[in-house]
Formats: structure tokens, sequence, C-alpha cells
């Protein structure tokens, strides 16, 4: 059995707490959305709001929609500027909190989150007694289904209340799933998409999904119509738990060198901190977030995957110095995160003159570098299974590569 946990609006949440806390409490039964970050047009009117309140849903107003097209529905939509470092640090808040009850969880965006219930009743004492630590462990009203399946879990979580959670089981759970609305598929990537083209076919719920088949979804909508109809058939992958990570952090207020060539050589002194950190026990850094807090509100941050892993201060500067540019506004606060570490730097220089064994040590830092950008199932190898078959689906498979 798997365990859905929802915060609603959890980005919103956050976005709304602050300095001018009380005053956006005030406007908390009004139209409420999360602005747009400037990108790279220059303007935050081509970019998509956040998370909306209720008030900006009954307007018509949803998360992603364009900014000129929100406005043009809800002209009185207020905008609160966007906090992603505070997001970050409150549902890494949450999740240790969850960890915490001795959960393996799985984060798929900041206020949901999966883990399996199954090993957890040796500890808690059963199913209900595991949702009440969850309770206790986040200590804020939250949203929890379990089902079979994270996909029946997510399905459950949306129907329940905040103070009672709704458990599925076996075909009931499967049964109840056919009855839901199709929109339970904007939580998938893969299928947002589909929300669209399956309104104008009149298709509403996941039953109707199910009664259309596979062969038909698949061939309408490819990959992503085939995953929409295992999902609706209450079928779903297994979890993937996320794995402890060792973060070290540095922080320091810029003053008035919220820009410019000044602001780099704040930098450099967060790069020189965090290299001199003992806790970093001579270890390469391979992945980190640099943040910074706005003078106008708000905050930015940016993960950074280094080409290959660093221990040089100057090589690093230089390309963090890079996406500095990148500030929609002066900043008020910098702050740099490790969040992968790398071989120790002493290791890669012995192991250059070893031959056949620098080169896999290469390999393997090479596998390392392209999970932490695209996830684990970027790196994949070819295994022969069948290779007399006819299906050619049947002669190859994609197995991880080995680490």
């Amino acid at each position: 059995m798997v365990a859905c946990v929802y915060l609603p609006r959890f980005e919103l949440t956050a976005a709304g707490s602050g300095e001018a806390g009380m005053a956006r409490r005030a406007l908390a039964g009004g139209p409420l959305a999360v602005a747009p970050v400037v990108g790279a047009e220059g303007s935050a009117a081509a970019g998509r709001v956040g998370e909306v309140s209720g008030a900006a849903e009954a307007h018509g107003v949803t998360r992603g929609m364009l900014l000129g097209e929100a406005l043009a529905r809800c002209p009185e939509l207020v905008l609160l500027p966007g906090d992603p470092v505070k997001v970050a640090e409150l549902w890494e808040t949450a999740l240790t909190a969850l960890e915490s009850i001795g959960a393996f969880v799985e984060s798929t965006r900041p206020g949901l989150a999966y883990f399996e219930v199954d090993g957890l009743r040796g500890i808690h004492g059963g199913t209900e007694q595991t949702i009440a630590a969850t309770r206790r462990a986040l200590d804020r009203p939250v949203r929890i289904g379990v089902g079979p399946t994270r996909f029946c879990a997510l399905a459950a979580a949306m129907a329940a209340r905040s103070r009672r959670a709704l458990v599925l089981e076996g075909a009931e759970a499967r049964r109840w799933l056919a009855g839901r609305p199709v929109t339970l598929l904007s939580f998938r990537e893969q299928t947002a998409g589909l929300l669209g083209a399956l309104s104008r076919l009149g298709i509403h719920t996941l039953g109707e999904i199910v009664k259309l088949g596979r062969g038909a979804m698949t061939d309408r909508f490819g990959t992503a119509g085939g995953l929409a109809h295992e999902l609706a058939c209450g079928e779903d992958s297994p979890l993937r738990p996320r794995s402890p990570l060792e973060r070290l952090e540095e922080s320091m207020e810029v003053g008035d060198a919220g820009s410019g060539g000044a602001l780099s050589r704040v930098l450099g002194v967060l790069v020189s901190r965090l290299l001199a950190r003992p806790e970093r026990r001579g270890r390469t850094l391979r992945s980190v977030t640099l943040s910074a807090q706005l003078c106008s509100g708000g905050s930015w941050h940016e993960q950074v995957v280094f080409r290959q892993a660093l221990s040089d201060a100057d090589r690093i500067g230089l390309a963090l110095s890079l996406r500095l540019l990148a500030l929609p506004a002066p900043a008020g606060a910098l702050r740099l995160a490790v969040e992968r570490f790398g071989p120790p730097a002493g290791e890669q220089g012995a192991l250059l003159d070893q031959g056949r064994m620098a080169r896999a040590a290469r390999m393997r830092e090479a596998v390392a570098q392209v999970r932490v950008v695209a996830g684990q199932d970027a790196a994949l190898r070819a295994v022969c299974v069948d290779p007399d078959s006819r299906v050619p689906e049947r002669r190859v498979v994609l197995a991880p590569v080995p680490e």
C-alpha cells in the first residue's frame, strides 16, 4: 500500500508568509496567484502564473496560465512574488519530518510526496496509526490518501478531507478510480498535455478512458495515451524513494553589492568558505544550488551541475558567476549550497595513470553526472534478451547502467 501526502497550495502559502504576511492574510479570501518570474523574454507578462487560490480558480485562472490571460479573466487578481528558496526550505523540512517516522519518501514536487505504508506497520502498529504518526510529524493540515498504487493514493488524497484520510484497497480502489475526473492526469508531466484534447473529445472521467482501450489511446496520443490508460486502470510504476543527501551551505548579506562585479566578489567568498568547510572531507563538488533573496521581494535560485566534479575555487567561481547574469532583480543576500559531492580530489589524479581503470572511472563519473542532470533513467544500456525474435522490442531491452 502506498500513502500520498498532499499539502494544497504549498507554493502559494510560502509566498504569502513574510513581512507582509498580515496584509496578505487579509486578502486570503480574494483571488491570489504566485507571480511569474521574469524569464529570458525579459517580461513577466510572457511568463506563467504559479499556484492560485480557490477564488482565482472560480474565475477560471489555473496554474501555468499565461499572465496576460489570467489578468483578462480576473482583473482583480493579486500577484504575490514567488519565493522558491523558502518553498524548498519548507518542503525539505516536511520531507525530513516524514523520514523521521521511518518512511522512505518519494517527492514529485513541493506539497506532494509518497511513501510505502506496509513497512511502517510494524513500527506504528497499523495503517491508521501510521497515518496518525504522519499528521503528528507534519503538524499542519494535510490530506492523506492510501491506495495500492501511487496514482490511486493520489486520487484518494485529492478526495480526502484534511482531518480524515481515505483508504482504498484492491478491486474497490479500481472501481472507485473509474469515477474520478481526468484532471488527475495533470499531476503527471507525461500526461498533463492530454487534458485539452480529452475535454474536446467529451472524456471527463478515468472510467471513460478505460472503456476506450489501451490500443485506441496509444494510437491517438502515443506513449502518453498508453500511460494515461494504465493510470486509469489503477496500474503504476513502483516508488523511487529519494536517497538521503548531505547538504552544506553558506550564505552572506551582500549589502550595497546587489549587482555587478561586487556581487561576483561576494560569490567568490562563499565558494572559498564552502571549500574550507571540514565536512567536505576533501571531496569535489558535482552539483550546487545558487540562490538569492531579492531586494524587491521573493527569491531566485538555480541548480548548477558542473561538467566534471570540481574542487578548484577559480573554476567553480567562473561557472557560477555566469549564472548571476540571470538574476531578475538586485539581490539582498546570496546563498550557495552543495547538492551532490563527487570523489575526493586526489582520487581522480591517481587514476589517470592506470589505463583501463582510469577510463572506467571516467565512465562512472560521466554516468553520475548525467544522472544528476536528467535523472536515474538518463543512463541506460542495451541488453540482448532474445536476438532471434521476430519482434524488435523483444530482442533488446534497456537496463540501468551499474554504478
